[in-house]
């Protein structure tokens, strides 16, 4: 995403409350045998920082750079990270970093190469900066391999209308399933990949789970844009948040989100 572009999502207190849920332990498991002190990390569309701080704490005294193309996010980000002298923050473009080639050890994006105009770019650059032998690691969702039960009326054509606000706006909602195949077309040779998930099912994890999909599918940029794009009403998203509702309610509630993960030696 460029720095002028809009994101997808925004930042909507709906999409926040999960953004500032993830940590190194549940979102960039994959990279922890990598993490190591006195690395230099370089977090691209780090968000509110919240594995920003982690990566912090782990290659200490190792610098450790958040970049984000949204400047206002970047204030939720400093406080995530107060009393780690460590880090520093920046508004960048993924698509033309502005470090010096290899400067990082390690560079990684989570969720960012699905919301991006040419995530192929975004890698390229991504290895332009790290260091030779050093590490570009991403994670993104495949919204396809998204799987919940029950389906009450609302969860059963929400995704159909995502797909579509999420492409219109130059994203690719299946990124986790293409990763080795933009790595590849970056440049990369050496190209370990893996997937993980995450699943909610307990009734604390559905209500959460269910207001941050549910709450930006009415209240969010992704509710101005499926509007705005004639891809649904203020009535069917009210629908949707409806059965993102009624799901939580279920004693039987469970959902998974599949993720495919990149580890690439620049």
């Amino acid at each position: 995403m460029t720095a002028d572009a809009s994101y997808t999502h925004g930042h909507h207190g709906s999409v926040l409350s999960s953004h500032q849920w993830r940590t190194v332990e549940n979102s960039a498991a994959y990279l922890i045998d990598h993490l190591r002190p006195g690395l230099s990390v370089l977090d691209v569309g780090c968000g509110p920082g919240t594995i920003t701080a982690g990566f912090a704490r782990r290659v200490a005294p190792g610098p450790v750079t958040g970049a984000d193309a949204a400047e206002a996010v970047l204030d939720e980000a400093r406080r995530s990270t107060e009393g780690l002298d460590n880090v520093a923050f920046t508004v960048a473009d993924v698509h033309a970093l502005r470090f010096a080639d290899d400067t990082f050890d390690i560079v990684h994006a989570h969720q960012v190469l699905q919301h991006v105009a040419d995530p192929v770019l975004a890698l390229r650059e991504m290895r332009r900066v790290a260091k030779p032998g050093g590490i570009v690691a991403a994670r993104d969702a495949d919204f396809g391999s998204m799987a919940w039960y029950p389906d009450p009326p609302g969860m059963d054509s929400w995704l159909p209308v995502y797909y579509k606000v999420a492409r219109g706006n130059g994203g690719e909602p299946d990124g986790g399933r293409r990763l080795v195949s933009w790595a590849r077309a970056a440049g990369f040779t050496d190209v370990t990949a893996s997937a993980s998930s995450w699943c909610f099912s307990t009734p604390r994890e559905r209500e959460w789970w269910s207001e941050s999909w549910g709450g930006r599918l009415r209240d969010s940029s992704v509710a101005d844009k499926a509007v705005a794009g004639g891809h649904a009403t203020r009535e069917e998203l009210r629908r949707f948040y409806e059965g993102w509702k009624a799901w939580a309610a279920a004693e039987d509630g469970w959902y998974s989100v599949t993720h495919g993960e990149i580890i690439c030696r620049a």
